[in-house]
């Protein structure tokens, strides 16, 4: 795959954790302890199953029975069994002065699937809400070369490095997602990143892939022929208190085959650009704050009823907040605002392979957005909590959380994009579990 002329450089910020270091004490008279054996390259090896599921109800109870602005829980009024995440992973030494090999291996199953799928991957699934997935399949290498802490490399499958939410529910504050997760970000990619720890402080990112929730191969993996690349640099500072990430993903993401193919998808670049503060205020209270914008070159695209979509772009910022009572409960809350110049970026997608058809340039399974070019304003709040049981009974080492929420959804320019276009605003609520081994 070739570069296109139309790639931009970009700024950002991003941040590792210092480790702190420590030492144990020991007594003058007690006898030296022998020298422990060297710890094998596989006892880093670690294995993890995950469960979720949960249920969003929607106060209006619309009859096509989607929760319009939400994608991983867009079913109203019935329970979904979003996960089962199953994990085979050899991390990094973080500690490593020379080579470490390590490696993650990830797959899913559930009606998350539908969203997370590789373009062109899984295409039989149709019949089912319930579909699998391969999250992530990569190989890293940390190397001493350069820079301080050396560099780090990850190839193959992985999940997209941006934004302030995951695919992996565990890391989430909240069961449902972001409008700049569902519509202003990437959810994984194919290629190869380079994270360069150039001093304690600063990280450099630096990478090349197919493209947008993409595998190689045009018309097979990739909805195009070219590829992207993504950028960004990132700060640790008050000694790890307050992180800043900040990346950029550049190429050409229109599908250039099929019915819904787009002229010209080679030529032209969508781009995308995220910035994530998060400071931790005091040991109960976390704030995280997320920058995002994207934009499509291509004069070529349109909206879901066919209008013109040239000079799409859309940009967000998202507020959370999140204050730690106990051990066991963190109450949590949301704000977000979300414009959409063109309502290109933003829609619903009902039909088991309606996402992954708008990406593959297959013809529409009952997705649609809101009508017209003119553009919808959204805003969203977002109230919740997280309760962390103790699960000591379990024979096994385990994690539960359930995590309750109310979401209020609007139109902040007089659409009418919810409740199957009849009103400005949605009221939800639910909550969901995720049970981790």
């Amino acid at each position: 795959m070739n570069f296109t002329s139309r790639t931009r450089r970009a700024l950002l910020l991003a941040a590792t954790v210092l480790i702190p270091s420590g030492f144990a004490a020991q007594a003058q008279t007690a006898a030296p302890a022998p020298p422990s054996a060297q710890a094998k390259w596989s006892d880093a090896i670690v294995f993890g199953l995950q469960f979720e599921g949960g249920i969003i109800g929607n106060a209006a109870s619309p009859k096509n029975g989607i929760n319009f602005g939400h994608s991983f829980t867009d079913k109203s009024n019935d329970f979904q069994f979003n996960q089962v995440l199953a994990t085979m992973a050899r991390p990094l030494d973080p500690k490593a002065t020379g080579y470490d090999f390590g490696f993650k291996l990830q797959a899913m199953g559930g009606t998350d699937a539908r969203y997370t799928r590789w373009t062109n991957f899984g295409q039989g699934q149709s019949g089912t809400r319930f579909q699998g997935d391969i999250i992530e399949a990569n190989v890293l290498l940390h190397t001493p070369w350069l820079t301080e802490g050396g560099i780090d490399f990850k190839a193959g499958m992985y999940s997209t490095p941006m934004g302030a939410e995951t695919i992996d529910p565990s890391t989430n504050s909240f069961y449902s997602k972001s409008y700049i997760f569902n519509y202003g970000l990437p959810f994984k990619h194919t290629g190869v990143l380079a994270t360069a720890h150039v001093t304690p402080i600063v990280d450099l990112y630096a990478g090349v892939d197919s493209g947008v929730n993409t595998l190689l191969g045009n018309g097979i993996g990739d909805n195009n022929g070219t590829a992207a690349i993504m950028a960004g640099i990132g700060l640790n500072l008050m000694g790890g208190d307050l992180t800043i990430l900040a990346l950029t993903h550049i190429g050409p993401e229109n599908p250039s085959k099929g019915p819904g193919g787009v002229a010209e998808a080679n030529k032209h670049n969508r781009e995308f650009a995220d910035i994530v503060v998060t400071w931790k205020a005091t040991g109960s209270l976390t704030t995280i704050t997320e920058l995002n914008f994207v934009h499509d070159d291509n004069p070529n695209i349109t909206t879901f009823d066919g209008s013109s979509a040239k000079g799409a772009s859309a940009w967000g910022i998202a507020q959370y907040l999140g204050y730690s009572l106990t051990d066991e409960l963190t109450l949590n809350a949301r704000a977000e605002v979300f414009a959409d110049s063109k309502n290109f970026f933003v829609g619903a997608f009902p039909g088991n392979n309606a996402f992954n058809d708008v990406q593959t340039g297959k013809a529409l399974t009952n997705a649609f957005g809101v009508p017209g070019n003119s553009g919808t304003t959204y805003g969203a709040i977002t109230l919740g909590a997280t309760y962390k049981p103790s699960m000591e009974f379990l024979p096994m080492a385990a994690t539960l959380l359930i995590r309750p929420e109310v979401r209020y959804d609007t139109s902040l320019n007089g659409k009418k994009p919810y409740n199957g276009g009849k009103d400005t605003g949605a009221f939800t609520f639910g909550s969901d579990f995720v049970l981790t081994f």
